[in-house]
C-alpha cells in the first residue's frame, strides 16, 4: 500500500484509517471487537512483531495486551526498556475466526492461514517502513512464516536464534511468549533470553552480568 507523506505520525494515522476502514478487515471481526494495529514508539530502534490477537487483544484493539502480552512487557523491562521504547504489532490485523454457538464468545485460537496473513502482510510492511527500526524479532511460527516465506522451514527450532532479513533490516527469530506460558520452565525462558541478549547486543544495548545469567539453570 501507499502511504501518505509527512512525518511519521502523519502517515501511522493515515494507515491506522486505511486499517479501520478495509471492508475485509472489518468483515472478519466480530460485532462490538476491533481491528487491531501495533502500538508503540514510532521511532523505536526495535520491533517485535506477533501472530494475531487474540481475545484481550479484540476487544482493546492493542496487540498483546492479554497474558502473553504481560510476559512480553517483562522481557521487554528486562532488556533494560520500557514497552513504550519498542513498537509492537502483529502479522494479522483481525483474530482469526473459530466456529462459535450464536450469542457466545469464540473460545480459544488458531493460527492464522497463509491467506490470511499475505492479505494482512502489506499493512505489517507499511508499519516497518513508517517506524523504520534497526532490528525486527519475529515471535512464533506464523509471524516468521510471514517474514521469511511459507515454506522456509520445517520447525522453527530451525531457524529460531539465528539472524535473518526482511525488507533489508536484520530479523531476529524467537519464540512466542505462549510458549512459556505453558510449560514456565527456566528452559524454556532461557532460550526466549539467548535469543534477546543477541538483539540487545545489535542494539548496542548495555548488557549487566546480571542480565546475561537470567534463567540459567541452577
Amino acid at each position: 500500500m501507499t502511504l501518505p507523506a509527512g512525518d511519521k505520525q502523519t502517515r501511522w494515522d493515515a494507515l491506522l484509517a486505511a486499517v479501520l476502514a478495509d471492508p475485509t478487515c472489518r468483515a472478519h471481526v466480530r460485532p462490538g471487537k476491533k481491528v487491531v494495529l501495533g502500538v508503540g514508539s514510532l521511532d523505536a530502534k526495535i520491533m517485535f512483531v506477533g501472530e494475531a490477537p487474540g481475545a484481550e487483544e479484540e476487544i482493546q484493539g492493542e496487540p498483546f495486551v492479554g497474558p502473553a502480552g504481560q510476559l512480553l512487557t517483562k522481557m521487554i523491562q528486562g532488556m533494560g526498556l520500557a514497552r513504550a521504547e519498542v513498537y509492537i504489532g502483529n502479522i494479522m490485523n483481525w483474530r482469526p475466526q473459530m466456529p462459535t454457538v450464536d450469542g457466545r464468545e469464540q473460545v480459544g485460537n488458531r493460527p492464522p492461514t497463509e491467506d490470511e496473513i499475505r492479505y494482512c502482510l502489506p499493512y505489517l510492511r507499511a508499519q516497518i517502513e513508517v517506524v523504520n527500526p534497526e532490528l525486527l524479532v519475529a515471535l512464533g511460527s506464523s509471524a516468521t512464516q510471514g517474514l521469511l516465506g511459507f515454506k522456509s522451514f520445517k520447525a522453527l527450532g530451525d531457524v529460531r536464534g539465528l539472524w535473518h532479513e526482511f525488507g533489508g533490516k536484520p530479523l531476529m527469530v524467537t519464540y512466542h511468549p505462549s510458549y512459556i506460558l505453558r510449560e514456565p520452565s527456566n528452559r524454556k525462558k532461557r532460550l526466549i533470553w539467548e535469543d534477546l541478549l543477541k538483539v540487545m547486543e545489535r542494539a548496542a544495548l548495555p548488557i549487566t552480568d546480571k542480565q546475561r545469567g537470567y534463567f540459567l539453570e541452577r
